[in-house]
C-alpha cells in the first residue's frame, strides 16, 4: 500500500555553465535577447552537472522526503539516463517498481544552458515519459495508495489523464493535478469531468488564465471561475510574489520566502507536492501553504531540482497566511 503514486515526467537534467555564451539582441528573439554559440567552435565551459528531474521524479523527492511510502509511475529509456533516473529514485527513496523501460524512446532530457546574471536556457527532448500507454499501467498495483500525484503530462501520456483520475475516483484515491499545456488544451467538457474528480488543483499564473479566460491579475474572478470546475482546493501560484489558494469558502494568501533563486528548476514541483504532503500531514491548508512555500523556497537554494527539498524533521521558516472570506464566490 502506497500513501502516494506520483505520475508525470522523469529526465536527465544537464547543467552546462560558461561566462563565454555570447548573448545578442534583436527582435527575432522572443524575448529580446538570445544565447548564441559560434558554428564550428569548440568552447570550454567552466561547469557541468547532471541531475534527474521531471515532475513527476521530482514530486515523489517531496513526498519521501518527508517519510510517505511513495512510488513513482512512468517510462525511462533503455539507456544510461534512464539508469541514472531509477539509481535517483531509490536515493531519494522512491519505489520503482512501477516504472517501465522504452525501447523506442530515449529517456526525457533537458540541457540547461546557464549565463551569470541572466536568466536560463533550456532544450527540451521529450522522450520515454510522454509514451506511457494505458497497457503500461499495471493498474491493479495502484489499488490501496491514498494519494495519486499528476505533475504535467504531454504526448501520448496526456491522453491517460481521465483515465487515471476516473480510476482513482473509483477506488477511492485522492488526486491532486498540476495540468500541463497539453492538458490544459482538453475540450472544456473533459477538463470539467476530469477537476470535478480532483481533490488538489495546482496552476501557476498563466495556467490559471488560460483554464478561465481571464488575466491572471484579476484574481477573484479567476477563482470564482474556477470554482465553478472544482469544489474542492484551487491554487495559483505566484513566483515571487507568493501564492493565493481557495477551498471555496476562503481565499488564503501568502507572499514568498524572498529567498534568493540559485535555480528555480522544480520549484513548481515543490511547491504542488509540498502542499499535498502537508495536507497529508496535518490536514491543514495553512500549514500546507506554509510547508510548500518553504520547499519550494528552500530548493531555489541549490543547483538540482531535488537537492535542496526539506527533509522531515528539518526546521523551516513559515510564511503568513492570510484568510479572506469567499462567499459565492464574492471575497469580503
Amino acid at each position: 500500500m502506497f500513501d502516494v503514486i506520483t505520475f508525470g515526467s522523469a529526465t536527465q537534467d544537464i547543467y552546462l555553465n560558461s561566462k563565454k555564451f555570447l548573448m545578442v539582441k534583436g527582435e527575432s528573439f522572443d524575448t529580446g535577447e538570445g544565447m548564441c554559440l559560434a558554428i564550428g567552435s569548440k568552447m570550454e565551459i567552466e561547469d557541468a552537472f547532471f541531475f534527474s528531474g521531471g515532475g513527476g521524479t521530482n514530486a515523489a523527492a517531496t513526498f519521501a522526503n518527508q517519510g510517505f511510502k511513495v512510488a513513482y509511475c512512468g517510462m525511462v529509456g533503455e539507456d544510461s539516463a534512464g539508469d541514472a533516473v531509477i539509481k535517483d529514485l531509490v536515493k531519494f527513496g522512491t519505489d520503482t517498481a512501477l516504472v517501465k523501460r522504452a525501447k523506442e524512446k530515449s529517456t526525457n532530457t533537458s540541457v540547461l544552458f546557464d549565463y551569470p546574471g541572466k536568466d536560463r536556457t533550456v532544450l527540451v527532448y521529450r522522450g520515454a515519459s510522454d509514451v506511457l500507454k494505458k497497457k503500461d499501467i499495471p493498474w491493479q498495483k495502484l489499488k490501496g495508495a491514498k494519494w495519486f500525484y499528476l505533475a504535467p503530462f504531454s504526448g501520448e501520456l496526456a491522453e491517460l489523464t481521465e483515465d487515471i483520475v476516473d480510476f482513482a475516483k473509483e477506488n477511492g484515491i485522492k488526486t491532486a493535478f498540476n495540468p500541463g499545456y497539453s492538458q490544459l488544451n482538453f475540450s472544456e467538457d473533459k477538463l470539467r469531468r476530469i477537476l470535478k474528480k480532483t481533490e488538489v488543483l495546482i496552476l501557476n499564473r498563466e495556467e490559471a488564465s488560460k483554464l478561465t479566460g481571464i488575466p491572471c491579475q484579476r484574481e477573484r474572478e479567476v477563482f470564482k471561475k474556477i470554482d465553478e470546475y472544482t469544489a474542492n482546493i484551487a491554487i495559483m501560484t505566484k513566483g515571487g510574489e507568493g501564492v493565493v489558494v481557495s477551498d471555496g469558502q476562503y481565499l488564503y494568501r501568502s507572499p514568498s520566502l524572498g529567498i534568493k533563486c540559485i535555480d528555480g528548476t522544480g520549484a513548481g514541483d515543490a511547491f504542488g507536492s509540498g502542499f499535498v504532503a502537508g495536507m497529508m500531514e496535518k490536514n491543514d491548508i495553512v500549514y500546507a501553504i506554509q510547508f510548500a512555500m518553504a520547499n519550494s523556497s528552500y530548493s531555489l537554494q541549490v543547483r538540482g531540482a531535488k537537492e535542496g527539498l526539506l527533509k522531515k524533521g528539518q526546521k523551516w521558516e513559515k510564511v503568513k497566511v492570510e484568510k479572506e472570506s469567499c462567499l459565492n464566490g464574492v471575497c469580503l
